[in-house]
């Protein structure tokens, strides 16, 4: 397993990361979760990616449980605050209460003393970013957060982040987490820009378009049996790509990955990792075997010539346009 600097920062991590987003306490048995983290840390996977939503905060449960007994000073683990995790109206947001609430929270299910990457989950419209940034800070020097991150920010969200750290002497922001992958390139034209000029690496969800890119859904043909799509919550997120047009598109790019002497999951994984502001991709699996694959593109570079020959085959199916983001509502 290669491993690569977070940004700018000090902090090095697997360029595979383990995300447990829709599958711990959600899709699979906990004997399976586990199972699954054990194969990522057995491929060399040292980043473990979850946040305090997912499955209601049964997924941190979940993960610590599945790390318990592990080194800690050789795991990488990330979590994310903002979405709801309770009926209260401070539940919810980026205050300084709902954030320093829901660390402890954290702290507590991933049965750990430190946070090393804490991510605002989104932008609040609704709080000021000083009182944010504050926040977080203060959990970085308390010792509990060893760096913040955020997830889904537009550069100009970003950029005003760094500026208010910068007027305040406070800690700044050394990742993002955007959805990227060959169908969803939405963060080439800006948010990829101002993260390199700040020092901002990217850790990315979806590299492979929630297995969209892995080709086994299959233009006119009905979803099989036990896969994100036939799951009522993954549906949600996978339904955009499940038109003939993008698979058919997808099918195309076959020959290509046979070509190269890799599986469509390992070339999808290797393309977002071939973009050098990427530090990391975040794959999941509900079986272990599912990781002995996408972890094999570590290390893996595309040339040239196979890079542009997808994006022939891809063509007009590829989303690039920064309008066209998700309600929040359909982002994890």
């Amino acid at each position: 397993m290669e491993h690569r600097r977070l940004g700018a920062s000090g902090l090095r991590v697997s360029e595979i990361a383990y995300g447990n987003w829709l599958t711990h306490a959600s899709q699979v048995e906990e004997d399976a979760a586990t199972a699954c983290v054990h194969a990522a840390l057995d491929a060399g996977i040292t980043t473990f990616d979850t946040a305090d939503v997912y499955a209601q905060t049964g997924a941190e449960s979940v993960l610590g449980r599945a790390l318990a007994g592990q080194r800690r000073e050789g795991l990488e683990i990330f979590t994310k605050v903002y979405w709801p995790t309770g009926p209260g109206q401070n539940d919810r947001g980026l205050s300084r209460k709902h954030i320093i609430e829901s660390c402890h929270g954290s702290l507590k299910r991933l049965q750990t003393d430190h946070i090393d990457l804490y991510q605002a989950h989104r932008f609040d419209h609704h709080t000021p970013l000083e009182e944010t940034m504050r926040a977080f800070d203060d959990l970085v020097r308390s010792g509990k957060v060893h760096y913040i991150g955020v997830s889904e920010w537009r550069a100009e969200e970003i950029r005003a982040a760094l500026e208010i750290a910068e007027q305040m002497g406070l800690d700044r922001i050394v990742s993002n987490q955007p959805q990227y992958s060959m169908l969803w390139r939405v963060i080439e034209s800006e948010v990829v820009p101002a993260c390199e000029e700040a020092g901002i690496g990217q850790i990315v969800w979806s590299p492979m378009a929630q297995g969209v890119l892995t080709g086994k859904y299959l233009p006119g043909q009905p979803v099989p049996e036990g896969s994100r799509a036939s799951d009522p919550m993954g549906s949600t997120f996978v339904s955009r790509w499940l038109r003939d047009d993008v698979l058919t598109a997808v099918q195309g790019l076959v020959p290509l990955a046979q070509e190269a002497g890799l599986t469509m999951a390992q070339m999808a994984v290797a393309w977002v990792l071939g973009n050098p502001n990427v530090s990391a991709a975040i794959v999941g699996a509900s079986r272990p075997e599912q990781l002995v694959d996408s972890v094999q593109a570590s290390g893996v570079v595309l040339d040239d010539d196979l890079r542009a020959a997808i994006d022939d085959v891809l063509g007009d199916v590829v989303v690039r346009d920064p309008a066209r983001t998700e309600s929040p509502a359909e982002r994890p």
